[in-house]
């Protein structure tokens, strides 16, 4: 089988836009977005651009006199899902910095997708991060229908219309990047 040069081509650079897809964590990280010890907290993520269906969620500390190695918490987070609400059940660690949360691969706890910037985990009564100060447009599920959105600084504002949909595993990640699809079409895949 023979490839023209133009398919070639096209084919690397489906796959260079494969490489903007990336899983990243929003909250909590930083100094603007901590967690409260001993109460329900958040993790929000880039579920729209993450090439993973799912992974393992842990939550490390540089400090091991703080926390020794990381911890998992959740076995298998769907990506799908772009947030998750942690109860003080799953999570009751000492209030300290250097915290970090990472996205794991399940098999391989090692093998660390993404992790978040070093956040505070407050002592039980301290108040909560302003709403206003965590991102939400990246972590809203797939909708259909027009969108629009805008960003101001370090906030993100959107508005959409249409129906929310959830999307399963491949099909999820090919839909929304279409990389695989680009790729296979540029090497004379055809697709029913």
């Amino acid at each position: 089988m023979k490839f023209s040069t133009a398919a070639l081509s096209a084919a690397l650079v489906a796959l260079a836009g494969g490489a903007a897809a990336q899983l990243s964590i929003i909250a909590p990280g930083g100094p603007d977005l901590w967690w409260i010890a001993q109460s329900d907290n958040d993790i929000d993520w880039t579920c729209k651009t993450s090439p993973y269906t799912n992974f393992t969620v842990l939550i490390a500390n540089s400090n091991v006199n703080v926390l020794v190695a990381p911890q998992a918490f959740i076995a298998q987070q769907n990506n799908f899902d772009c947030s998750k609400l942690i109860t003080k059940d799953q999570v009751n660690l000492t209030p300290a910095t250097g915290y970090v949360i990472q996205l794991a691969n399940p098999f391989n706890n090692t093998d660390v997708y993404a992790q978040s910037q070093p956040f505070e985990i407050k002592a039980l009564g301290a108040a909560y991060p302003a709403s206003s100060a965590t991102p939400t447009a990246a972590i809203t599920t797939a909708v259909s229908g027009s969108a629009a959105g805008t960003t101001t600084g370090a906030s993100v504002t959107s508005t959409a219309t249409g129906t929310t949909q959830s999307h399963n595993g491949a099909v999820g990640l090919f839909a929304s990047t279409g990389i695989a699809a680009a790729a296979l079409a540029a090497l004379g895949f055809a697709f029913a």
